[in-house]
């Protein structure tokens, strides 16, 4: 048996959420200050016999989390302030903080969190003495913080403040987005890193808040900026997202970027091939702030998971995977592991936004056709009844920029199945 622990602390907020769940057990002790609880966490070890048999051994962790009840202040940064994700995140809470109502086509409109996990979503408790399922808010579990009390800064390429981006990315209704004008209008993006090799050249005309000097410099900039923004808005946590444009893939080669020292070296020496997107990840790593990658470049290069290790912080992500992406994930998931065997995929995406403009470019669009070929390897890896050869399906993705596509994002996604 091994023994784990992991903890999710504070420093001095109370508590913004009431939880409407107590579990009476043993195992979940209940104080002023924290929640902790023992878990056992079951695997089961695997391993394949010479005459293809299988031996399984049960395996336990325990696992002691401990949680804070003192929720933190926190605040996020987002790379890619300025663009359609950043300026809809923003204003997506402004409108819900300040209970924002807007009139549409189809009548009136009330702010909300749907399609948040943690503010739309329920967790199974149990039955109850009826033998009915019970389902609880998410958000109820255990004291987090509420969107609304995030404060929100970041970087852009584009020095146009929020209000402008907002209305340049045409994805929110106009009569809300004259609600939220005089909260926008006065949040500005810090200048960010513009690399053009590593971005569509397409994405030059937007380039007009960038930073200056070498890699080196450029990231001790971003270092100061998240202790600037910790500082001011008197924050005790602070999260890294990247939400910019998806780059090219960088080389990964011994001596650039396979150990943290390398990295730190390749970083300090100016080297070409260290992407914005990774300098990004190594300054929030120095400065103790999980980092997200939000786009499917390859970030995190091995430098960047050794580093975050030695230094104790998250970092997370491959590409949100939250559309077409998505769809496909589920739709090969359910094939397989109904014994159906999908042999070819087929995805079209019409994108009418800048995402699609820069992704019109083959190198940015190689990056994302490999996020989007991969969501179906570990589903193929699964069954070798069905894929007994390892021949993976046929897996075809195009990407059209149609600027004046009605909508964002118009995805299409066709699957051709046998049954065996």
């Amino acid at each position: 048996m091994e023994l784990l622990s992991t903890a999710i602390s504070a420093t001095n907020r109370k508590p913004t959420n009431i939880m409407s769940v107590k579990v009476h057990s043993p195992n979940v002790v209940y104080s002023e200050d924290c929640i902790e609880s023992r878990y056992e966490y079951n695997t089961t070890s695997v391993s394949v016999n010479s005459d293809g048999s299988y031996s399984a051994i049960p395996r336990t962790n325990t696992m002691i989390f401990k949680t804070d009840t003192c929720v933190p202040k926190l605040g996020m940064m987002l790379v890619g302030l300025g663009g359609n994700n950043g300026t809809t995140v923003t204003g997506g809470i402004l409108a819900n903080k300040y209970n924002m109502c807007w009139n549409t086509k189809d009548g009136e409109k009330k702010p909300n969190y749907f399609g948040s996990i943690t503010q739309a979503g329920t967790v199974g408790l149990g039955v109850d003495a009826r033998g009915e399922e019970v389902y609880a808010p998410f958000n109820k579990l255990v004291p987090m913080v509420h969107p609304n009390d995030i404060e929100v800064d970041g970087w852009d390429i584009s020095s146009m403040n929020l209000a402008e981006a907002m209305d340049r990315a045409r994805v929110l209704d106009y009569s809300l987005q004259k609600q939220l004008r005089p909260y926008m209008e006065k949040v500005v993006p810090r200048p960010s890193i513009y690399c053009p090799d590593f971005i569509a050249a397409n994405q030059g005309d937007r380039a007009d808040n960038v930073l200056t000097g070498t890699k080196q410099e450029m990231m001790q900039k971003i270092r100061a900026d998240i202790r600037d923004f910790k500082e001011k808005k008197n924050l005790d946590k602070v999260i890294v997202l990247w939400t910019a444009n998806t780059e090219r893939f960088c080389d990964v080669a011994e001596g650039l970027n396979t150990t943290a020292e390398e990295l730190l070296n390749s970083i300090q020496n100016n080297e070409d091939e260290v992407s914005p997107s990774t300098i990004f990840a190594v300054a929030s790593i120095l400065e103790g702030c999980t980092y997200i990658n939000g786009s499917p470049q390859n970030t995190f290069v091995p430098g960047v998971i050794e580093l975050a290790e030695m230094e104790g912080v998250y970092i997370a992500g491959d590409d949100f995977k939250s559309g077409q992406t998505k769809y496909k994930s589920v739709l090969v998931d359910f094939l397989v592991g109904a014994g159906i065997k999908p042999v070819s995929i087929v995805s079209y995406n019409h994108l009418g936004n800048n995402d699609g403009k820069n992704l019109s470019s083959p190198k940015q669009f190689r990056s994302k056709e490999i996020s989007k070929s991969n969501v179906v390897d570990d589903m193929v890896e699964s069954n070798k009844i069905l894929y007994s050869d390892g021949k993976k399906p046929d897996h075809t993705v195009v990407i059209k920029y149609v600027p004046m596509s009605l909508t964002p994002n118009e995805p299409w996604t066709s699957t051709s199945r046998r049954s065996s």
